[in-house]
């Protein structure tokens, strides 16, 4: 298995690519990836979305149409698949809605959608199962967290969030949605700034 990445656009928004025997897989496919994913994939099996916001979500649909895959994000962001900040991204429209925390099978790869909501009403990190990796989206950056004081976003819902991953005792690589890789160990060290931080 191999993980390619790609930062994409004025916000620097991470696209991956998982690469395996099962095919491939995109994660965040923000400015301007499309690109990056029709150069690196050669079998493409889904398109997964950690959360809704523009530069995570901008060539869902380009990529959608033109390999004819589905679309997987919690059911929470669905709405921003429609571009509700006006950002100027063509809407796509998710086929798997994300209501739970159980593991998902897609191709024969497993991954579990881990809810934390609060940047987002949505907010996940999604794990590939058996790989102790994560990919936390705008939730857990390298020594910082993902901002609530946007439109939709909820401080108290990532109060709360922070709190729930506290309780991860398994470490995870931690593949973010904007700069560099870190671990789950790691980041819950800093947490409890961050929780007193929000108040």
């Amino acid at each position: 298995m191999q993980i390619l990445s790609q930062a994409c656009g004025d916000y620097a928004t991470n696209c991956y690519i998982i690469k395996s025997d099962k095919g491939d897989f995109i994660i965040d496919p923000g400015f301007n990836a499309f690109d990056f994913v029709q150069k690196n994939v050669q079998d493409p099996k889904a398109i997964l979305n950690t959360h809704g916001h523009f530069d995570h979500v901008w060539d869902n649909a380009k990529l959608k149409d033109f390999y004819q895959i589905p679309i997987y994000i919690r059911k929470e962001d669905e709405f921003m698949l429609e571009d509700p900040f006006h950002m100027g991204h063509t809407p796509s429209k998710a086929d798997i809605l994300i209501e739970d925390e159980n593991e998902l099978e897609i191709s024969g790869m497993k991954f579990k959608f881990h809810f934390f909501p609060g940047h987002t009403p949505g907010c996940c990190m999604i794990e590939l199962v058996g790989e102790n990796l994560m990919f936390s989206g705008d939730f857990l950056f390298k020594q910082s967290i993902g901002r609530w004081d946007f439109p939709y976003s909820d401080g108290k819902a990532m109060k709360q969030s922070l709190q729930k991953v506290l309780t991860y005792t398994k470490d995870y690589e931690l593949l973010c949605g904007h700069g560099d890789k870190t671990s789950l160990k790691q980041e819950q060290a800093n947490i409890p700034a961050w929780i007193n931080y929000i108040g």
